[in-house]
């Protein structure tokens, strides 16, 4: 029988509330030097897809880009890249881009069974009433990048997993031991028992996705702990809410940081709705996951190339 997990305390940058933070704390602005380097480094690609960071090299935006690699996984969790100017990389040229990007940092995985690798989330969206309830990705980073953003609705809300495992060892420790005990998820015959909060080779691991849970088969006090997740998500200050400008990346880990990503009400009519590009990456730096995480990313390894989502008559990941 396996023992009970050891509920203890995280400890570390991870580790953070929103009201604890300011803009000089996830924010790098990008600098006229930084474009013109991402521009010249897609005239070399002429329309190829880079593979690698060695198929169009950016020696200006490369030491910023190893920073948020540093940040994603040993920092905070989240870093916000400002100052990209979409006036010079219109239409397919901003999806070259984005791409070009996440192959400095790992590896683009497909969004859906057809493989592609840029999604888009377009607005507009009406506000909800309901409890927020974060969404971690399937992959080792997500970057969003923002096309275009109304002046009034519409925001993306971090939260960090590892300051949630802590207010709930505060709060409610029999909630936080069944959401490492492992909730079912749906699979393709028997569901699936994979942890909300984990760890794996020392380092703590974070997974949040409602709508992949088998609901029927939650019982009662994993229900209940669910609700005391998503009380704690929703305590003023816990989180951090960021209203996106057009040009503006997020990247973020989602095993340390969950989104919810809100498109509000729609916009006035001289304005567009709010739109997003996203990439999913596997990153050469990852940490290991639990092995039960292989049913949702493939394979556990470290650094190993896993998550998104399977393509058709394929497998798992890139």
């Amino acid at each position: 029988m396996t023992p009970p997990p050891r509920l203890v305390p995280q400890a570390g940058p991870s580790v953070w509330t929103g009201a604890a933070l300011t803009p000089a704390d996830w924010m790098l602005p990008i600098g006229a030097e930084a474009v013109a380097d991402l521009e010249a480094a897609l005239v070399t690609l002429a329309g190829r897809l880079p593979h690698g960071p060695a198929d169009a090299p950016l020696p200006q935006f490369g030491p910023v880009l190893r920073m948020v690699a540093d940040r994603l996984e040993h920092g905070r969790g989240f870093v916000l890249l400002r100052g990209l100017d979409l006036d010079r990389l219109a239409g397919p040229a901003t999806e070259a881009a984005l791409l070009l990007l996440g192959a400095h940092l790992g590896t683009a995985l497909p969004q859906d069974e057809a493989g592609a690798l840029v999604g888009r989330l377009a607005g507009p969206g009406a506000a909800t009433e309901a409890p927020l309830r974060f969404h971690a990705d399937p992959a080792d980073a997500v970057a969003l990048l923002c096309l275009r953003q109304p002046r009034e609705g519409g925001q993306v809300t971090l939260v960090s997993a590892p300051a949630l495992h802590n207010a709930l060892l505060k709060s409610d420790r029999a909630a936080l031991a069944a959401l490492h005990a492992g909730l079912p998820h749906r699979g393709g015959g028997s569901p699936l028992s994979i942890p909300v909060f984990s760890t794996a080779s020392g380092s703590f691991v974070g997974r949040y996705d409602r709508d992949a849970l088998d609901e029927p088969a939650l019982q009662a006090a994993q229900l209940a702990a669910l609700a005391a997740l998503d009380a704690a998500a929703a305590v003023p200050g816990q989180a951090l809410s960021l209203a996106l400008h057009a040009g503006d990346i997020l990247f973020l880990n989602p095993h340390l940081v969950w989104k919810q990503v809100v498109a509000g009400a729609a916009p006035a009519p001289e304005e567009g709705a709010r739109e997003l590009l996203r990439l999913w990456l596997a990153t050469p730096g990852s940490r290991a996951l639990p092995e039960s995480f292989g049913a949702v990313f493939g394979t556990t390894a470290a650094g190993a190339p896993r998550g998104g989502v399977a393509l058709t008559g394929g497998m798992v990941g890139g």
